[in-house]
């Protein structure tokens, strides 16, 4: 029962996934159904219907979700087996050891943003195929490390190296996909990113249960390394498909591709959308980092059910990115963002007094259709509010805005859980960010309509 959320969700994803033929029509009608409610007319609706429907996939695009997935897996397979984890190496969570905790994913954000700003220099030299090839390896190395570190340190160094990869992935993962689809972007990122979210959803519930059966978060961990070789080889083994993706790429100077980046940051409505991703990123990884041991702490104890807390939460974005991207049109990415950071404002206040499990599975699952949009459509509006800036380096820039606000948030949460006598209360963190988030994208939709009436 406590499951069926994410359960529904999850065969969502794999209906999709391997029969998209057979799950489009259903889904967009009732898709259609629901967007009335939303004040679109029925002709924008039908025309959107007509789009989204039609969505067409390639080895590339395969590949591409292969990254999310794992670079998903990565990310949240040692915060589910934390409290395991830190039993192994010698610190306690209990015991003022939450911010050691934290510490650890702030660490390998840090190696993220600096990856993130040699991607886009790398993709100019070597393309972004093989780049995105090489980050994944380095990713599954890296977890690899992880599953045979001894100590803390040690663990915090090969977090650093599989950082790097993910780095790499966060940067370029994004600008691939909007390359294979420049038309209708905003779909195909948002059902791409789905895969953060079937990633999450997926590796949390094998993680919980294993840790239930007392298997070593070291073999899952290692089992997640694994699972990088088959995007590796879907980017770097020779193809027949015809892409300009796969074909070599023309050498970009370094003087080009920092011009690139000097245009962006010189554009004043560019940090509006960095400040944007940076509390969209922050609110997302305060739930799905810390979700599992709070639960663990706090309410039930177990590491299934810190697991399944995770994954209804990952399952609700399952559910939002897959049907934003079989049914959103462009033009109305501002409202999706701004409407579904005020629902997840209201609902993630009540979070921190929830103790009843059903109810607080229930609650992250609705949760998690809010938050959905957030990351994919942020990056894609802003290619609309930014039109003369090079698509790429626009996405990585604003990545290097989303993934530390990823580890800032992780650690002040570790922070104020240390210093507020737990992780309750930490939770507020979650609707500042959201409200935050529906205040500046309100604001640049404010600007527009002001804009079109002067005009």
């Amino acid at each position: 029962m406590l499951l069926s959320p994410c359960l529904s969700a999850w065969r969502l994803s794999l209906c999709v996934f391997f029969d998209f033929s057979l799950a489009t029509e259903p889904f967009c009608g009732s898709l259609l159904r629901f967007a009335f409610h939303l004040g679109c007319t029925q002709e924008d609706v039908l025309n959107s219907e007509h789009r989204s429907c039609r969505l067409q996939f390639g080895r590339f695009d395969v590949a591409a979700f292969g990254c999310f997935f794992v670079y998903a897996s990565g990310t949240v397979v040692l915060p589910v087996a934390l409290v395991a984890l830190a039993s192994d190496l010698g610190f306690s969570l209990f015991e003022g050891g939450l911010l050691a905790g934290g510490a650890l994913h702030l660490g390998r954000t840090l190696s993220m943003v600096v990856a993130m700003l040699a991607c886009g220099f790398a993709a100019g030299a070597r393309g972004k195929r093989q780049t995105l090839g090489s980050a994944m390896l380095l990713l599954g190395i890296g977890l690899a490390l992880c599953a045979l570190a001894p100590t803390y340190g040690i663990l915090f160094v090969a977090l650093l190296v599989a950082g790097i990869g993910e780095g790499v992935v966060e940067g370029l993962a994004t600008p691939f996909v909007q390359d294979l689809h420049p038309e209708d972007s905003g779909q195909y990122l948002n059902f791409s990113h789905s895969f953060w979210s079937v990633g999450v959803l997926f590796t949390v519930l094998l993680t919980g249960a294993l840790l239930a059966q007392q298997v070593s978060w070291r073999l899952i961990s290692a089992g997640v390394a694994s699972l990088a070789l088959l995007p590796v080889l879907l980017l770097l083994l020779p193809t027949k498909e015809f892409h300009p993706l796969a074909a070599s790429p023309d050498r970009l100077p370094w003087r080009h591709v920092m011009g690139q980046m000097t245009t962006i940051l010189k554009t004043p409505r560019f940090w509006l959308f960095f400040a944007a991703m940076f509390v969209a990123g922050g609110g997302e990884f305060c739930l799905t980092y810390w979700l599992a041991s709070f639960i663990q702490m706090d309410i039930a104890g177990s590491a299934f059910a810190g697991g399944a807390g995770v994954a209804c939460f990952a399952g609700g974005m399952v559910l939002g990115r897959m049907g934003w991207g079989l049914w959103i049109s462009q033009h109305r990415l501002q409202p999706l963002i701004m409407y579904s950071a005020l629902a997840g404002t209201v609902l993630s206040l009540s979070l921190p007094s929830v103790s009843h499990l059903g109810l607080l599975m229930l609650m992250l699952f609705l949760i998690g259709v809010a938050t959905a949009p957030f990351w994919p459509s942020v990056q894609s509006y802003s290619v609309g509010r930014l039109p003369g800036a090079d698509t790429t380096m626009l996405f990585i820039l604003l990545s290097c805005a989303g993934v530390p606000g990823c580890g800032f948030f992780a650690w002040l949460m570790g922070v104020v859980g240390n210093w507020g006598g737990g992780l309750r209360q930490a939770f507020y963190l979650v609707p500042i960010c959201y409200l935050t988030l529906a205040v500046l994208i309100g604001t640049d939709g404010w600007r527009v309509a002001r804009s079109r009436e002067k005009g």
